[in-house]
């Protein structure tokens, strides 16, 4: 009996050693907490690329029976003046902005001032239809060296490091024009614009949070300026005498296209917990 009795006990506790183990063997332990990127906040940064653009100057003056320029010199005048200028350059500046984030939308404020470096000139020439082979020049230049944009941002997040942007608000440039009118009968004019422009931008692009507040952007950006005009009275000639009459109307507008990437770094902001 006393045999059984301890073959009994064997068992039994042999049996709770067995379940015991079974129970540490499915022990889960709880998931680990990791800090998730949250776009809230303002940042400041840097960029630099390239710009590549163009120009249309223009130059035209008007008839007058007592003025300078038989009738049909007129159209031949605003036909040479019409010009194009080419433009690439390299850019670069500063950035700051603001960013709120609302799930897996990131809508933001952004401006910047850049080194824009837009500069070139164009000319023509023809002989007038009136007075062969006498003949006429235009020239033209055109350059702006610095843009400054403000503009809003609506994005969504691909990931949560990955933005993915639409751009777009107000350009704002010092747009520089001179102009020069010459002709064999020694007439001289001159033409001169300084215009601070607000025109406008718009483009894309895609930022991803490397981390401790950085993150790396590329973005592409058009930019319009529009045009600028002035007139001017001072069509003279050596031979002949001035002519204020001939009103001369010089224009130029400037459009422009920025490939770039950049790094900004986001003060503080809250840090999201995700499993």
């Amino acid at each position: 009996m006393k045999t059984f009795l301890l073959a009994v006990a064997s068992v039994v506790l042999g049996t709770a050693s067995v379940s015991a183990a079974d129970l540490a063997a499915h022990y889960t332990k709880a998931p680990v907490i990791a800090a998730g990127y949250n776009w809230t906040g303002f940042y400041v940064g840097a960029n630099v690329g390239g710009q590549w653009g163009s120009a249309d100057p223009a130059t035209s003056t008007v008839y007058d029976p007592a003025g300078y320029f038989a009738a049909s010199s007129v159209p031949a005048v605003a036909a040479v003046g019409a010009q194009r200028i080419n433009s690439s350059s390299v850019t670069g500046g500063f950035t700051a902005g603001y960013n709120w984030q609302v799930n897996n939308a990131v809508f933001g404020i952004e401006s910047d001032i850049n080194y824009f470096g837009f500069k070139g000139s164009a000319s023509g020439s023809a002989v007038y239809p009136c007075c062969a082979p006498f003949s006429f020049a235009v020239n033209s230049s055109a350059s702006a060296d610095w843009l400054a944009t403000i503009r809003g941002r609506i994005g969504f997040l691909a990931t949560q490091h990955w933005l993915l942007y639409a751009t777009g608000g107000a350009a704002i440039a010092e747009v520089k024009g001179n102009f020069n009118f010459t002709d064999g009968f020694t007439a001289v004019e001159s033409g001169t614009i300084r215009d601070t422009r607000v025109g406008w931008t718009a483009g894309l692009g895609g930022e991803y949070a490397v981390g401790n507040g950085w993150s790396i952007k590329a973005e592409y950006l058009h930019v319009d300026l529009g045009r600028a005009t002035m007139t001017s009275t001072n069509l003279a000639s050596v031979a002949f005498g001035a002519f204020p009459s001939n009103v001369f109307t010089h224009s130029v507008d400037l459009k422009s296209n920025i490939v770039r990437v950049g790094v900004n770094y986001k003060f503080g902001g809250p840090v999201v917990a995700r499993y």
